[in-house]
């Protein structure tokens, strides 16, 4: 089957670098003409992961999301969920036939949708055709060649393995699951996290207290997932557990690092131009918060970050107070 990847970022770079150790030729969309002629030239992203080295005779490039889309039967939407929408109103084709695989760790902003419902809902995508990709499994490590793990979420299992087959090499393991939802849901919410662990970072608080706002991160997010999406999952596996914790202590986490920046005293706006990379719990955080009104679980963690980013709550005394809340 033909397969292809939507975005040009560093999960992008990833994802292409290992499917190109078991599939002969990728279709690869990159909003930019200037970036993908640097890229041929190069022989590999100018802009993310720049030491990985591609045969590039073996990626048809386009900037034109409907070619793209229009040659391939498996999609890897790697698109930062704040870009998304706009990207897919480019799109004049179907969908619906289509094998959706999202590796987007984030939320649709404005819809408060996890990927998998926006694609079933908006593109007509059968559920059992989407399938998601996550886990302990930072870009920069498959850059390096460092042994990961990801989980392959999708409920027609042929699928999944169909997948975990395509991503499987020597420093890569997979493992499949069905719990779609619950997948890309606690993968949202480990980045909010990671913004609190960043935060408590920049605030000086030490391993301690880190070990304890994780410990309790774990069990909020277990009681968010069990209220919004309903699943038989153990919370201890790698995809939820140890997502949670590369995010939250990795110095390749944009999250943790945006978290710093805003413990030190940089504004959020500040914070996000130097950045010049997407935080995605910064768009988690409103978006969980919004979500819980209708469920009313007790995410104290979680409700900490959004008061801290957007009712510009003082981060030094926001943090003190939660010390209060969790054990």
């Amino acid at each position: 089957m033909r397969v292809a990847i939507l975005g040009g970022g560093s999960w992008a770079t990833a994802i292409a670098k290992m499917l190109l150790t078991n599939v002969e030729e990728i279709g690869w969309y990159i909003r930019n003409d200037e970036k993908i002629e640097k890229f041929k030239s190069l022989g590999r992203n100018p802009n993310y992961l720049t030491g990985v080295n591609f045969d590039v005779s073996r990626i048809k490039f386009s900037s034109k999301i409907n070619t793209v889309v229009k040659n391939a039967d498996i999609l890897f939407v790697a698109i930062p969920s704040p870009y998304l929408k706009s990207q897919l109103k480019r799109l004049k084709l179907r969908l619906d036939s289509k094998i959706i695989i999202s590796a987007v760790k984030g939320i649709i902003p404005d819809e408060n949708m996890i990927l998998s419902e926006y694609f079933n809902m908006y593109y007509g995508v059968p559920i059992d055709r989407i399938a998601v990709i996550s886990g302990p499994c930072h870009a920069e490590e498959v850059a390096l060649e460092r042994t990961s793990y990801l989980t392959i979420g999708c409920r027609d299992r042929e699928i999944a393995k169909q997948i975990a087959s395509m991503m499987t090499n020597r420093y890569t393991q997979t493992y499949i699951s069905e719990d779609v939802n619950g997948i890309e849901l606690s993968s949202v919410m480990k980045n909010i996290y990671a913004i609190a662990v960043g935060i408590c970072h920049g605030l000086k608080y030490g391993d301690n207290f880190q070990a304890v706002l994780i410990s309790n991160a774990i069990q909020e997010m277990n009681r968010f997932c069990n209220a919004a999406v309903p699943h038989h999952r153990d919370l201890q596996e790698s995809v939820y557990l140890g997502d949670l914790l590369v995010t939250a202590y990795s110095r390749f986490s944009r999250n943790r690092t945006f978290g710093t920046m805003i413990g030190k005293g940089y504004s959020v706006k500040t914070a996000q131009m130097e950045m010049e990379m997407i935080a995605e719990g910064y768009y988690a955080a409103k978006c969980i918060r919004e979500i819980n009104e209708d469920f009313q679980v007790n995410i104290p963690i979680a409700d900490a970050v959004y008061d801290i980013l957007y009712q510009h709550k003082i981060p030094s005394k926001t943090m003190k107070d939660l010390t209060l809340k969790l054990s």
